[in-house]
């Protein structure tokens, strides 16, 4: 039993220690962003604690035109999330109805196109989308992202299907359900938090997604490409802002469907 409890402390610590190292990057970035620089980055001895408070930086970093680049980087991490689940959902049922070796090896072959520098193929795409009228959009940027993002969906839609019990689907088409039906009111319904886990990694993948995003949308550029332009310029402080207004929809979004994020559906066709 005192074993057992040990055990649990040193668990407890464990916890505490990585979430320290993991938090404090991100405090780090709120002293930059929210505290006068003379306690931060122009001290010789930066102070651990706040001193001071500013929106100074947040105004630098407003005075840039932010909108545009904002909601075309929402509309296309939506439009990413969205296809991941159309297309993931339909591709996962039928994986799962293989053998689990077969379904996880046809799964795992599908990461080599990610195999592939992201570069060598934004190239010729850009060049495809531009014949076809399609360049500096959003749908061509959402589809060209999808490469990397559609893989791992289907990978973790896979995981929640084949954590399913087969006798739903027999009872479902028992009762009258069709192929379609059966798939999108019966069991999709349930693997609910396997769809909203997918959701939210191609969300995030799309959201700071950077090489697509300068071959395919120059013109009319997303909001990572702007926060380059700026931290190339080498402002530390309004970067530091920028980071924040970055991290801030993640964080939204991370902490609304934390309840889903379970390991059983992001260990996708690793299962049975």
């Amino acid at each position: 039993m005192m074993k057992k409890k040990s055990m649990d402390y040193l668990v407890y610590v464990a916890v505490i220690v990585i979430s320290v190292l993991f938090m404090y990057p991100i405090f780090i970035l709120f002293m930059i962003a929210f505290v006068p620089a003379k306690y931060t980055v122009q001290s010789a001895y930066p102070s651990l604690y706040p001193r001071g408070f500013t929106l100074q930086y947040f105004e630098q970093a407003f005075s840039i035109n932010l909108f545009g680049p904002l909601l075309k980087s929402l509309e296309v991490a939506f439009m990413v999330g969205g296809i991941a689940i159309a297309i993931g959902i339909p591709a996962a049922y039928g994986l799962s109805k293989l053998k689990p070796s077969w379904a996880g090896g046809i799964a795992t072959l599908l990461f080599l196109s990610n195999m592939m520098p992201s570069i060598t193929i934004a190239i010729p795409i850009a060049v495809e989308f531009l014949e076809l009228g399609l360049y500096d959009t959003a749908i061509s940027l959402a589809l060209a992202q999808e490469l990397v993002v559609l893989p791992l969906s289907i990978f973790i839609l896979l995981g929640a299907f084949q954590a399913l019990p087969k006798d739903l689907e027999a009872q479902a088409r028992v009762d009258g359900a069709g192929l379609l039906r059966t798939i999108y009111t019966v069991l999709t319904p349930l693997a609910k938090a396997g769809v909203a886990a997918t959701f939210l990694i191609a969300w995030m993948m799309s959201w700071d997604e950077f090489t697509f995003a300068i071959f395919l949308s120059p013109i009319h550029p997303t909001l990572p490409i702007i926060i380059y332009e700026n931290i190339t310029r080498g402002n530390i402080l309004a970067t530091s802002a920028f980071a924040l207004i970055v991290t801030l929809p993640v964080i939204v979004l991370a902490v609304v469907l934390s309840k889903y994020l379970k390991g059983e559906y992001l260990a996708g066709g690793l299962n049975g």
